[in-house]
């Protein structure tokens, strides 16, 4: 096994060679990232005798210092534009740099070296014809290494290459494992939240219908708009949702020109995906209601939906009005009310600890909803 206690003595060329073979063995058994930095950083400071060691990936257009071994701190953890840093330019040059005086060349950010002990280096690619990262050796001292250890660190650089593919490859089984489980978690609750959804509306909806007949057609209705609250949810991966796309997947069902029939305006406000639904389902009742009995029943009717924060309160407060104008006019509140009049008053309130009222004047509906923002609903960057 390699011994990775520290050195900064350089090896003679037998013990260099052996310490390269040993490397190479440590190398063949790491199975992650990190443990190909740990084997690196330790051997490449063993072999070349420097004070310090990086061993740097390469993040897209920045250098990532993953790890270090020096006497002094160097850059871990730190990234760096690829054009602005040493280890960057050896992997766009494909070439080992060799720097016997950092302050006399151009190619160092000198800025970004005062702090350190560092006074001469030498970095090398790995992979030479698309390098990933770089192992970079660091003196406290002006000092330029032999070819043979200059040769043994592009070694080493060989060897990380194969060993940073496999480490790679098993960081990623890794997360898509752990991905998979957490995806498998939640389908599962979402799989349970929808069909405890359905039942509701099911139970709900069969209470409240005359007939079979009459059961089965808002019952489907209802089950599609909640497949279309998934849908919308889906294509933003099921992350938060703006109330105005809301509205307009909600609404276009019953009028494909929204702007004849509906006037939609607010500040932006965003919801998470659970509470999208309700909101959807919320609209779904009301836009269904006005189409057989309020002003979409008849062609002149308009629905003005508003929305607003006020922000001189804490936490601030959302208000939500649909005002309907133009229908049939109306003889006072129902007598009866089912379940859509149910979810409309009571489960947005519910989902965001606000109140809802449904009033009916001769002009037509208002209904008004008021709730803090909160975690479940806040205002859209």
């Amino acid at each position: 096994m390699l011994d990775l206690a520290p050195s900064n003595a350089v090896d003679s060329p037998d013990s260099g060679l052996t310490t390269l073979i040993e490397t190479i063995e440590a190398l063949s058994a790491t199975r992650t990232i990190g443990e190909v930095a740990d084997v690196i950083r330790t051997a490449a400071r063993r072999i070349s005798g420097a004070d310090g060691v990086a061993f740097v990936l390469r993040d897209q257009n920045q250098c990532w210092y993953f790890d270090e071994d020096a006497i002094g701190p160097l850059w871990k953890g730190r990234r760096f534009p690829i054009s602005a840093c040493i280890s960057g330019w050896a992997m766009l040059n494909r070439e080992t740099v060799v720097i016997p005086d950092i302050y006399a060349d151009a190619r160092i950010p000198h800025d970004a070296y005062r702090p350190t002990f560092v006074k001469s280096l030498v970095v090398t690619p790995v992979r030479l014809d698309d390098p990933v990262a770089a192992i970079g050796a660091y003196w406290a001292h002006g000092h330029t290494p032999s070819p043979e250890v200059v040769q043994r660190l592009q070694v080493m650089a060989r060897a990380t290459a194969s060993a940073l593919e496999s480490g790679r490859l098993n960081d990623s089984l890794t997360e898509s494992k752990e991905h998979g489980v957490f995806l498998l978690q939640e389908l599962d609750h979402r799989v349970k939240n929808t069909l405890a959804i359905v039942q509701s509306i099911a139970r709900q909806t069969l209470r409240a219908s005359p007939s079979p007949e009459a059961f089965a057609e808002v019952f489907e209705d209802r089950i599609l708009a909640l497949s279309q609250a998934h849908e919308l949810l889906t294509r933003r991966s099921w992350g938060r949702a703006q109330l105005e796309e809301i509205l307009q997947r909600a609404l276009t069902p019953f009028s494909a020109d929204l702007a004849d029939r509906f006037d939609i305006g607010g500040p932006a406000v965003a919801f998470t995906a659970e509470t999208a639904v309700s909101v959807h389902m919320t609209i779904h009742e009301l836009v269904v209601n006005a189409a057989k009995h309020g002003a979409l029943s008849t062609a002149d009717g308009r629905v003005a939906i508003r929305w607003e924060i006020d922000e001189a309160v804490a936490p601030p407060v959302l208000t939500l009005t649909w005002r309907e104008t133009g229908g049939p006019p109306l003889a006072g509140s129902p007598t009866r009310r089912g379940f859509g009049s149910k979810m409309i008053q009571q489960g947005l309130a519910r989902d965001l600890g606000g109140a809802a009222t449904l009033d009916f004047p001769p002009s037509g509906v208002v209904y008004t909803f008021r709730a803090p923002l909160s975690p479940r609903m806040s205002l859209a960057a």
